[in-house]
């Protein structure tokens, strides 16, 4: 089993890089591919059971995005023929039509129908509580970017914000892309969707730390069910 983490040295925001730690720890046996950003991929030879990328500066996100415009089409390739994908916190954006900033667009890569507007004078930070299928989903935004998207979403939303103020859905999933800013780390805050994506790779493991884990998610989800703790 192939996990490709893409550009590490860049996409390394708000602790995410907790999210490939964890997977280790619920993957011994399996690779994990670090690729830095003038390596080739190993996506480009190899189908890797997750592709995973992590939030990055908004700098950054023009050099991955200039990055991958070569890779486009097997990216779009891998994601039809239902590789799995993990983009958290504004990695997501680099996959959609273009991200306008007060300096004009960055042009994204087009795969995804999703636009993403930047104001670098306004950060959004919130607690998230949604639900993705009958999962409860929690995570934490800190963000200057919205988007509209025409795609399915992640996560519905049931007490804060969507991928935009109005937006009854959190993130984008194409396939078994899943695109979301949810940051948290993720995959160690929701230990059922945890699970579902190590089915969905291929793996019959069981999540690591799971009792710890599941404890955590309660006590978590209680807090953010809470009408009285104010999620915004």
């Amino acid at each position: 089993m192939l996990i490709e983490i893409l550009y590490p040295e860049l996409c390394n925001l708000f602790g995410d890089t907790g999210n490939m730690r964890y997977l280790k720890s619920c993957l011994p046996e399996a690779e994990f591919a670090e690729t830095s950003l003038h390596d080739e991929p190993k996506f480009i030879s190899a189908a890797p059971s997750l592709i995973y990328m992590g939030p990055m500066t908004e700098r950054a996100q023009e050099r991955v995005a200039q990055r991958l415009m070569q890779y486009k089409e097997r990216i779009g390739e891998l994601i039809e023929s239902g590789c799995c994908f993990l983009f958290t916190g504004n990695a997501m954006e680099v996959l959609g039509e273009g991200i306008e900033t007060a300096d004009g667009t960055i042009e994204g890569l087009g795969i995804l129908k999703l636009r993403a507007k930047r104001d670098m004078k306004n950060r959004h930070n919130s607690l998230f509580l949604g639900k993705f299928g009958d999962m409860d989903i929690v995570g934490f935004h800190s963000r200057f970017s919205t988007a509209e998207s025409e795609e399915p979403g992640f996560a519905s939303v049931v007490r804060g914000s969507g991928i935009n103020k109005g937006a009854q859905s959190e993130g984008v999933r194409k396939n078994n892309l899943f695109g979301t800013n949810l940051l948290g780390p993720l995959l160690v805050i929701n230990p059922d969707f945890t699970q579902f994506l190590l089915g969905l790779m291929g793996s019959d493991s069981k999540i690591a730390f799971e009792e710890t884990s599941r404890a955590a998610f309660k006590a978590r989800l209680a807090e953010f069910k809470d009408e009285k703790r104010h999620l915004d």
